[in-house]
């Protein structure tokens, strides 16, 4: 079992940069692998970044590729997503999320496989 709490929302102008963090709780954070997803008003829950339990294997959808990037920090029990170039297009709450398969590309950017959720963090873009 594991709970996650996001913080490092807020309202940035379009070119600026913002870092989210999700704080686990449970012992066995190292253990899981973790996401990122985001939604915005009247869409659908989208795929942003995901990372094995080692932190060695990352993925990214093509929309942020180059310009997120997703870490952890398994002895604070934290993962990241750091967030740069950020566009309107961009504005969503975001989530993280966990579970417990290794991580594998066919299953790491769909959300109805991990079984941890956070509340999400705000995140709006102004251009």
């Amino acid at each position: 079992q594991v709970q996650l709490v996001e913080s490092g929302g807020g309202l940035v102008q379009a070119g600026g940069s913002l870092r989210l963090s999700c704080a686990a709780s449970g012992r066995t954070f190292s253990s899981y692998a973790m996401g990122w997803f985001r939604q915005a008003p009247g869409k659908e829950r989208e795929f942003v970044a995901a990372i094995s339990w080692s932190g060695g294997s990352t993925y990214y959808a093509d929309s942020v590729k180059g310009r997120f990037i997703i870490s952890r920090d398994n002895a604070k029990n934290t993962v990241y997503l750091q967030m740069n170039s950020l566009k309107p297009e961009d504005t969503a709450v975001y989530y993280c999320a966990a579970d417990l398969k290794p991580v594998k590309p066919h299953w790491v950017g769909v959300n109805y496989e991990y079984d941890y959720w956070g509340q999400g963090t705000q995140v709006t873009v102004s251009s």
